[in-house]
């Protein structure tokens, strides 16, 4: 089970155990079962049309990566007849490594160690989503019907997110290409790298200020999020998907903290569905980047997802907007992004635990490897 650090000392201690325990399942799902995309789409707004005369060749490389990317999923035609989709899928997490600036906790159970779960996923046409996931005996759920995006988790309850309707990331995974298409149609291509093997271009979107500040709430302010696509020179598909969001937090009186959560997405195993070619696995790596109060007080925490895709449907019958509306729970207020940081019950910042938790990796019998 992920999250029992040590077999030895900590194995008569079930209490500091299981508080471990349940640490690192809420930050693995708070961080990775729902993220959102980083800007609104309308995918009823037809992708720009081809254009080299007055157009910078920045853009007009994207608009032609896009429209080989859409034709090799698909085509235009069968992606506009959509109407619904569902997607089930089973998933593994584990927290994998904490670091501080004196040393480094690796977890070395590896795959045994990792949460198993599985999700599924609804969508339906004008930006309606709703998917449920369920991993170490806890469920998180999150929704859009299309006016406001929402997220239930057992220790938040029901609440809003700030900002913005953005479509879930997850969908982005290889899942929906007419979103995803529409998500980099304002994208720029920044040049060309080889993934895995693959030569790709590489699609660059940033969000406006403007959303950033919408996202923004209180002392946490969002100061960036970029979002990348590589796209395979050969095939035309999305092979891997990255985002980096950088947020200052400023506290009463104190130095400001800088949190920076970056997503690494590979896709794989590409199959079509009612024509529509869908990646049936992949993998995410995330990794939080905490900095700033004083120098040399850093600490990372890196988490890994592997999935794969059981069952994909399109224009299921039944299926309405009903299925889309928010629980009836569902705070007044929205909660800020910031809120699913590691911090335990006590507000202990994450540099404390990551140093107990190099202490306790110390103690002797362990499962974890620690580098100074």
């Amino acid at each position: 089970m992920e999250g029992q650090w040590v077999k030895g000392q900590l194995s008569r201690n079930p209490s500091v155990t299981a508080s471990y325990k349940r640490s690192d399942l809420r930050l693995l799902l708070g961080v990775m079962a729902a993220p959102l995309a980083p800007v609104h789409v309308n995918c009823n707004d037809p992708l720009p049309h081809l254009s080299i005369k007055d157009t910078p060749i920045e853009t007009s490389s994207a608009q032609y990566i896009l429209q080989q990317y859409t034709a090799a999923s698909g085509g235009q035609k069968l992606q506009n007849s959509i109407r619904n989709a569902y997607a089930m899928g089973k998933l593994k997490m584990v927290a994998c490594e904490y670091e501080t600036a004196t040393r480094t906790v690796k977890n070395r159970n590896g795959s045994k160690g990792a949460e198993s779960g599985g999700f599924v996923l609804w969508q339906m046409n004008p930006d309606m989503w709703y998917v449920e996931l369920a991993v170490g005996g806890s469920k998180v759920r999150a929704g859009c019907n299309g006016k406001l995006v929402w997220r239930h988790t057992p220790w938040l309850g029901s609440h809003t997110a700030k900002g913005p309707v953005r479509p879930l990331r997850r969908a982005l995974q290889g899942l929906d290409p007419r979103t995803t298409a529409s998500m980099f149609a304002d994208a720029r291509c920044i040049g060309e790298k080889n993934v895995n093997g693959e030569d790709c271009f590489i699609l660059k979107l940033c969000t406006e200020p403007q959303t950033l500040k919408a996202r923004s709430e209180g002392p946490a302010e969002i100061i960036r999020h970029v979002l990348f696509g590589y796209f395979s020179q050969k095939t035309g598909l999305l092979v891997h998907i990255e985002d980096s969001h950088l947020t200052r937090i400023q506290s009463n009186g104190g130095d400001a903290v800088y949190w920076e959560t970056t997503i690494d997405s590979y896709l794989d195993d590409y199959r079509p569905v009612e024509g529509i070619m869908i990646a049936h696995s992949g993998r995410s790596v995330v990794t939080l980047f905490r900095f700033g109060e004083v120098a040399m007080s850093h600490t990372k925490t890196k988490m890994e997802e592997a999935w794969t895709i059981e069952e994909v449907a399109f224009n299921v019958p039944g299926l309405s907007v009903d299925c889309f509306i928010p629980p009836g729970d569902l705070k007044s207020g929205s909660i800020g992004e910031t809120c699913e940081l590691p911090q335990d019950e006590k507000g202990k910042t994450a540099i404390v635990l990551a140093a107990q938790r190099a202490k306790l990796a110390a103690a002797g019998n362990t499962i974890w490897n620690m580098e100074v």
